[in-house]
């Protein structure tokens, strides 16, 4: 049961980051709020699952993000800044995800 939540960890983090980088591409404003709700979503329960873990640190980046992406209050850094965090965010998720690029302890 363990592995099954490990796994569908991995890939929400494949998937999060698959659509941050897709947001590079010129796409409807529809995909950025997809985008926008997906993000906050998927950050909640990556926070959650770093509470359950006593990862607080991480939680609280995860926390940050999913404010941060959150559709309703929308936060204003012009189409460059959301690029550079849209890769800099994708790039930690993958990191994150793969065991061969993970620090080791």
């Amino acid at each position: 049961m363990i592995y099954i939540f490990k796994m569908i960890t991995k890939i929400l983090k494949y998937f999060l980051a698959i659509l941050l980088l897709l947001c590079l591409l010129h796409m409807p404003y529809s995909f950025y709020q997809g985008v926008r709700i997906a993000g906050m979503l998927g950050f909640a329960l990556l926070a959650y699952k770093c509470y359950e873990q006593k990862k607080i640190e991480v939680m609280i980046v995860y926390i940050g993000l999913a404010m941060l992406f959150q559709p309703f209050m929308k936060i204003a850094l012009g189409r460059n800044g959301w690029h550079v965090l849209d890769v800099v965010v994708a790039v930690g998720l993958i990191i994150s995800a793969s065991p061969t690029l993970q620090r080791r302890d």
